[in-house]
């Protein structure tokens, strides 16, 4: 058989496995070989691979749909197996309930489940029923506002607000913006409708000072009662209130108490509007009575809610406007006037009985003033005193006056010799006085009054100077010289509470000597009188206190008076204005030359006449027993004292510390770096210039015994520092020497100012007595001038031993001498005779 048949009946096969289609009959009918097969099953493979083919091109193309469907069927198998599975439960719970705890568990929360999609269904439809609610409020709003039914429409929409505020939905949805903006725009819209209704039933015009209040308006339908509901609704009662007086205020009450115009407008009622017209009286009657034209037209035209809100805002601005600029002023500082200040205060207390009876408050202040008018009239008088030292201080001190101080002393026959050699004064009808004392003796010392302790008159230790050369600065008082009381003995610093530090440093004052006991025998009083200068500040602080006091001692005896209830208050005023004098003096004072001496004077001056006052207080037939009691000035004497005390140790210690900078400070005069002798003379001549240019400025300001003891104590400062400079030299040589002494005489030169005007050439300075280291000065300058065999006769027969110790003495020959067997044995001579004095 060929191959093309063999082909045939592989076609034949092919067609009959795919469409079930068969052979021709002659085909069929033919005898098939072995050899027939293979192209045969070759045909078959052929159309294998093809049917593949087309098999596979079909899945792809049909592969979603065939993913799809089988997904359907495999989600419809697994329903069937659930329901057959929830068929065969309920079949078997149904032929044997099954009540475990799971399946009870099961059904509870198949409950909750279904209890809480209820509630959530019920609030979604309470929600939608708010919200449909809250629409048809603001359509209502809408269309009342559209009929100017403006009450209605704020009525509605207050409950609007209400309704969507409780709508249980965030804000933050959409519908509740769109509530939001709507209620907004309809709130908008009501509010430019009352404020022109405002605006016709309240009526202000600033500039022609008119204010009229309706109650309702014929072109308008609502009344101010209505107005107040709005205000209410819209919660803008106290800011229209707030806006409502300062337009009254500019227009009405602030030209009326504007107290610097040059006219005061009136207040007046004219066709129900408030105006200013005419010109109204600068009385404080005048005021009130206005104002209360203005609370009563205020109070029957506004709503008490309205009066209510605008006593807040109005009451604390016009009270104290009221109380600054009107009140205040009208309070007298004496009680010359005190008539019309009462009629100042029943004007206040009748006005304020006024606003209460018109419902006001918010007017306490007011009421306080007037309940309290001692309290504000003590006040006053308080503030003009302190005012009046400050301004009387600010004007500078004035020119001087010349004052005399006299006093009584009781003095011994030692004094009484001495107070006549110096020719002290006397004021008493004895002109013979000095002449009763004299037995005979001429050798008393020169005592031109009393002098303080040394340790007072030097003030270096409470400052914290000279601690150096203190021991050289300690003055002894010549034996002759009669003992004598410090200025300061009670201390009068501790009133003020001050420390110590000025403790060092006393003013000096004339004080009562004391008797020796060898002299109690023969005593008499003697009347000493000096002068010295204060400023024109005294006599007006002494007027201050007297017309104060005597205010004072007036209430006191006037029990029915208003003001009684201030008098302890007056008579404790003196006490500050002192306070304030002590207090602000000072700078005042240092502006002048001398001022802190003018300040030592004035303060003296007040203590002295403050204390005679108290005394003559006491001895007053005028006063009542009370008047007298209440009186304490003895610590404000006290205290002017100490001030006066410290005002004198200010001064000598600053011009002390510059005497010692010109002496070239804590350096030593004689040892300073690249200063030759004219330079040290220079700066000698500087300070003893400087001494005397404050000598002459005090002259004319201290009493002669203070300028003595001031001046004095300057002149104690150089002496001891050159002294203290040459003892701390390591050695001296002869021109050293000379050229010391040379200074020294130039220091000396300070002599002339301790003598009389008119003294004779052989007239004996009183220096020395008001400077201790001064002959200490002069003795060093013999010394230093003198061989060996003077320095022992200073010493043994002079009075060398007086001012300087054995160690002091060898050490200056031992500064100025060669070593050797001459100068041991003087030396030996002087150890061995420690007071030469004494002992002959």
């Amino acid at each position: 058989m060929s191959s093309s048949e063999g082909g045939q009946i592989g076609h034949a096969l092919v067609e009959f496995s795919l469409h079930g289609v068969f052979p021709e009959e002659d085909l069929s009918s033919r005898r098939i070989s072995v050899r027939d097969l293979a192209p045969a099953l070759q045909s078959l493979a052929i159309a294998k691979r093809k049917l593949e083919s087309d098999i596979h091109k079909i899945n792809e193309e049909t592969a979603p749909d065939v993913n799809q469907w089988v997904a359907n069927a495999k989600s419809l198998e697994a329903d069937i197996n659930r329901s057959r599975s929830w068929a065969n439960d309920i079949v078997r719970r149904s032929q044997a309930p099954d009540i475990s705890g799971k399946a009870i568990q099961e059904a509870e929360d198949k409950v909750e489940f279904l209890r809480r999609e209820t509630e959530y269904n019920q609030q979604v439809h309470h929600a939608l029923t708010s919200i449909r609610h809250v629409n048809e409020l603001l359509s209502q709003v809408e269309q009342a506002r559209d009929e100017r039914r403006i009450i209605d429409s704020l009525h509605l929409l207050e409950k609007s607000w209400s309704a969507l505020d409780a709508i249980p939905v965030s804000k933050s949805c959409r519908v509740m913006k769109l509530l939001d903006l709507r209620a907004f725009e309809l709130k908008s819209a009501v509010h430019d409708v009352l404020d022109h209704v405002w605006a016709s039933l309240v009526c202000i015009d600033e500039e022609n000072g008119r204010v009229a209040v309706f109650n309702s308006r014929e072109d308008e339908q609502m009344n101010l009662a209505d107005a107040v509901v709005g205000l209410k609704a819209y919660k803008e009662v106290d800011q229209r209130m707030a806006l409502f007086w300062h337009s009254i205020d500019e227009a009405i009450v602030s030209p009326r108490i504007n107290i610097e115009a040059e006219e005061l407008p009136g207040i007046q009622i004219d066709d129900s509007s408030l105006t200013l017209s005419g010109t109204a009286d600068r009385t404080i009657t005048a005021l009130f009575s206005d104002l209360n034209r203005v609370m009563t037209y205020l109070s029957e035209r506004l709503p008490e809610e309205l009066v209510y809100s605008l006593s807040n805002v109005m009451m604390p601005d016009l009270i104290t406007q009221i109380i600054g600029t009107w009140l205040d002023t009208a309070v007298p500082a004496t009680l010359k006037d005190m008539d019309e200040f009462q009629q100042v205060t029943e004007a206040v207390k009748t006005f304020c009985s006024r606003l209460q009876n018109l419902k006001f408050f918010g007017f306490q202040e007011l009421q306080d003033w007037v309940d309290d008018a001692p309290r504000v009239w003590l006040s006053k008088c308080r503030e003009t005193a302190l005012d009046s030292v400050r301004t009387k201080l600010s004007q500078g001190l004035g020119s001087s006056i010349e004052v005399e101080r006299v006093e009584t002393q009781t003095v011994s026959r030692s004094e009484g010799k001495g107070l006549a050699a110096n020719g002290v004064p006397s004021a008493g009808d004895d002109d013979d006085w000095g002449v009763a004392w004299d037995d005979g003796e001429a050798n008393t010392k020169p005592n031109t009054g009393a002098k303080p302790e040394a340790n007072e008159d030097d003030g270096t230790d409470a400052w914290g100077w000279g601690d150096d050369d203190a021991a050289d600065e300690q003055p002894e008082a010549p034996t002759e010289q009669p003992p004598t009381v410090p200025a300061a003995e009670e201390d009068p610093s501790e009133a003020w509470g001050w420390g110590e530090e000025d403790a060092a440093e006393t003013a000096p004052e004339v004080q009562a000597t004391k008797a020796t006991p060898a002299s109690t025998k023969q005593t008499r009083e003697l009347t000493l009188k000096e002068t010295y200068n204060i400023s024109s500040m005294p006599e007006p602080v002494l007027a201050l206190v007297s017309a104060i006091l005597e205010d004072a001692a007036f209430l006191v005896g006037s029990d029915g008076n208003p003001m009684a209830g201030a008098a302890a208050g007056l008579f404790s005023l003196p006490t500050l204005v002192l306070a304030m004098f002590r207090a602000v003096s000072p700078y005042y004072y240092t502006l002048n030359t001398g001022g802190n001496m003018f300040l030592y004077n004035d303060a003296t001056y007040l203590s002295e006449r403050l204390s005679d006052a108290a005394k003559n207080w006491k001895t007053r037939e005028d006063l009542t027993p009370r008047a007298i009691a209440m009186l304490r000035l003895d610590n404000d004497v006290k205290a002017l004292q100490s001030f006066a005390t410290r005002a004198y140790a200010s001064e000598m210690s600053a011009q002390r510390t510059v005497l010692r900078d010109l002496l070239g400070g804590s350096q030593n005069l004689l040892q300073q770096d690249g200063l030759g002798t004219s330079d040290m003379e220079a700066q000698v001549d500087s300070a003893t210039g400087h001494i005397r240019a404050l000598a002459t400025t005090w002259s004319t300001i201290l009493s002669k015994s203070a300028w003595s003891q001031a001046v004095g104590s300057l002149v104690d400062t150089i002496a001891s520092k050159l002294v203290a400079d040459v003892m701390d030299l390591a050695g001296i040589g002869q021109d050293e020497a000379y050229n010391i002494a040379s200074l020294i005489a130039r220091i000396t030169e300070l002599d002339d100012l301790f003598l009389p005007p008119d003294a004779p050439k052989d007239a004996i300075p009183a220096t020395a007595e008001y400077a201790s280291s001064w002959l200490r000065l002069k003795y060093l300058s013999e010394v230093l001038q003198s061989n060996l065999q003077d320095v022992r006769y200073l010493w043994m027969e002079s009075e060398l031993s007086l001012y300087f110790t054995v160690e002091e003495v060898v050490e200056l020959i031992g500064l100025s001498f060669v070593d050797n067997a001459r100068t041991r044995e003087v030396v030996r001579e002087i150890e061995a005779n420690p007071q030469p004095l004494a002992e002959r």
